[in-house]
């Protein structure tokens, strides 16, 4: 009978151990919940933001002119051209820019915001209550934000951005070798992706687009009279021995701070200009 009362007794110990568990967990599981939702209801709802982004259509040529877009960011990603995306797919099918990698490589979706250049891609939406978005600075708009970057590549096509030799190369068939100390001369070149950025922050380049070469192009022009592999170095130089194509740079520097890569096409030309005969 005492060994019956005994088991009796740790059975209900038992039973109201595991009640006692129980009731604490479903308070700690409360609280939590609770806790949520006091901080849910402190958070605000929405964080919203107008973009005012240049809108130009050649179908309909009246004056240009900037129109408000109002989105959450809460429902949006980190950068510009995530907030360009969801405007284009939620609110207005119509506006017109490029993109294409989202990771700063092809230089498509290069544009001018709130007042710098930049590539939408790998720009943070910045803070505020408002940002402007327009297209790239004193270039001929094709429509919204996308610019005619015909006479920027022309200029880069007329620096002959390719390697030219005059003896043959001297393991037919293979590549041509270069020290690593040649190699490293071109850091800082290679890496462009010609988004045009700096070439339309120079006001050279805005007084002379015709006739002054830019930033981008002449970086380029100094990356192949850099390259030891390139035998055409004094023909290189004499071609852009101008007035124009190479002196028109003043070394304003614009071109350096609105490079998205981080390069300073202003230090490059300075080399041509070191590099160039004396008169």
């Amino acid at each position: 009978m005492a060994t019956g009362l005994l088991r009796r007794g740790i059975s209900i110990s038992r039973n109201s151990i595991l009640s006692a568990s129980r009731l604490l967990t479903v308070r700690l599981h409360a609280s939590e919940a609770e806790a949520q939702q006091v901080e849910l209801k402190a958070r605000p709802s929405t964080n919203l933001k107008t973009f005012q982004i240049y809108r130009w259509n050649p179908d309909n040529p009246s004056k240009p002119q900037l129109q408000d877009y109002q989105i959450d960011l809460k429902e949006c990603g980190p950068m510009v051209l995530d907030a360009l995306i969801k405007i284009k797919n939620e609110i207005d099918p119509t506006i017109t820019f490029r993109r294409s990698c989202r990771e700063g490589i092809c230089g498509s979706c290069a544009m001018n915001i709130d007042g710098c250049n930049g590539l939408a891609c790998l720009t943070k939406i910045p803070s505020g209550k408002e940002t402007m978005i327009t297209p790239l600075p004193h270039m001929f708009v094709i429509k919204d934000l996308v610019v005619d970057m015909t006479n920027f590549y022309n200029q880069y096509k007329s620096i002959e951005p390719w390697l030219k030799r005059k003896s043959p190369a001297p393991n037919p068939g293979k590549e041509i070798p270069q020290s690593k100390k040649d190699r490293a001369k071109l850091d800082g070149m290679y890496e462009c992706i010609l988004c045009a950025c700096c070439s339309t922050s120079c006001p050279s380049y805005w007084w002379n687009p015709e006739s002054y070469l830019g930033p981008a192009a002449l970086l380029h022009a100094n990356r192949w009279i850099s390259d030891s592999r390139d035998e055409y170095t004094e023909e290189r130089l004499e071609a852009i021995n101008d007035e124009f194509k190479l002196y028109r740079c003043h070394t304003i520097l614009n071109c350096a701070r609105a490079c998205p890569k981080g390069l300073n096409p202003g230090k490059q030309i300075t080399h041509i200009k070191k590099l160039q005969p004396s008169s």
